[in-house]
């Protein structure tokens, strides 16, 4: 798939400008990206996933100063300076980085050999594409979150203000309804996902127990692997957690409780009684944990690297580690898919686990991710 790449180019009108497209296209092609050439037309800056001012030679501060207020206009989005090491483009680049510091903007000087670059630019294509999946993004609150996640809610406008997010809140009581109508869980939350336009949700699950007698469990494994996110328990956090791991990485994430820690080894034991099925390699049905009622799922994901996860409801902190699945367990006093994993620094087990959390639910994805996450997350 063709990456959303611009280039747009600032040069001094000093340099030869025969001399400086030779250069530009060498350099360019020395990246081994795609992209659109822009040039000096700013006309729709701010419109493609990642946009890269190529700052091609020195003398250029004073352009970028004059076109500002419109590139501001046009994008909230750091500024990311391409830079070669030729004509003075890294002089320049940083004194125009040192400019948009001093009046608080946001700017990077993407510069260094080739590889290094690529790296760097298709990282960050990665991440804004992420970012602009997310806005318009509708995820839905069915029901309240749970009354023991006491500190599992989310700042709505914040979420809206940084990810673009909207959270709906849709009554308990319009699912139920819909179960009435259709005697089957998943196809009454296919139809709010429809009614209401939902990218994802997350469920006051336990509330089913008593009033439907069954658990959201199979239909919650089958709607991630479907592509939404699902979450337990109405844990807004843990589903915002969810829905970046999915934009960014095409993956879903289980969501689940650390149940036993081992701060001398940093091992982690993390369980639930669902998993989506596109994350295991083979899964058992038994019952629901705590109420021995309805379905729950014994998954059993590949061992190997493995990220946990967490934001904050409001946006303020946020949570990755990365580790190693090392076994998956089935202990009959536990959530059913449990998933031992040990952590590559063991001091986080007291650092955050012990002392620091962001709530209960963490979501743990496959590989190491940590460096697009944080990427994600810078302000």
């Amino acid at each position: 798939m063709r990456q959303d790449i611009a280039i747009y180019t600032l040069t001094s009108e000093l340099h030869d400008e025969h001399a400086v497209t030779t250069m530009t296209t060498a350099f360019l092609e020395s990246l081994g990206i795609d992209y659109l050439l822009k040039g000096t037309d700013y006309s729709d800056y701010g419109s493609h996933a990642l946009n890269l001012i190529y700052v091609r030679t020195g003398g250029t501060e004073g352009i970028f100063r004059r076109l500002l207020s419109e590139l501001q206009n046009k994008s909230r989005r750091p500024f990311y300076l391409l830079t070669s090491g030729k004509s003075n483009s890294l002089a320049a680049s940083m004194e125009i980085l040192s400019f948009l510091r001093q009046h608080n903007i946001g700017g990077e000087i993407i510069h260094g050999n080739s590889d290094y670059m690529s790296r760097r630019i298709q990282l960050l294509s990665k991440v804004e594409e992420a970012r602009k999946s997310l806005f318009g993004t509708r995820l839905g609150i069915i029901g309240a979150p749970s009354d023991w996640l006491i500190s599992s809610h989310a700042d709505k406008a914040k979420v809206r203000e940084r990810l673009g997010i909207e959270l709906i809140d849709i009554p308990m009581q319009e699912l139920l309804d819909e179960i009435g109508e259709s005697k089957h869980i998943y196809e009454a939350l296919k139809t709010l996902i429809n009614r209401h336009q939902l990218q994802g949700f997350t469920l006051r699950c336990f509330d089913l127990l008593t009033t439907v007698k069954d658990t959201g469990c199979m239909t919650l494994a089958k709607l991630n692997s479907e592509g939404y996110v699902a979450g337990c328990e109405g844990d807004v956090p843990a589903m915002l957690s969810m829905m970046i791991v999915r934009s960014l990485l095409g993956v879903s994430g289980f969501q689940a409780n650390p149940s036993r820690i081992n701060p001398e080894t940093g091992e982690i034991l993390f369980a639930h009684c669902t998993i989506p099925l596109d994350m295991v390699e083979r899964y058992e049905l038994d019952t629901h944990y705590e109420s021995g009622i309805g379905t729950g799922i014994r998954g059993y994901m590949k061992e190997g690297p493995v990220t946990i996860f967490k934001v904050a409801g409001n946006l303020s902190r946020h949570f990755i580690a990365e580790g190693e699945l090392v076994r998956n367990e089935a202990k009959p006093d536990l959530c059913r898919t449990q998933q031992v994993i040990q952590l590559l620094d063991k001091r986080l087990t007291t650092s955050y686990f012990l002392t620091n959390p962001i709530g209960n639910h963490h979501i743990i994805m496959p590989g190491h991710c940590q460096e697009l996450l944080e990427q994600l997350l810078v302000k």
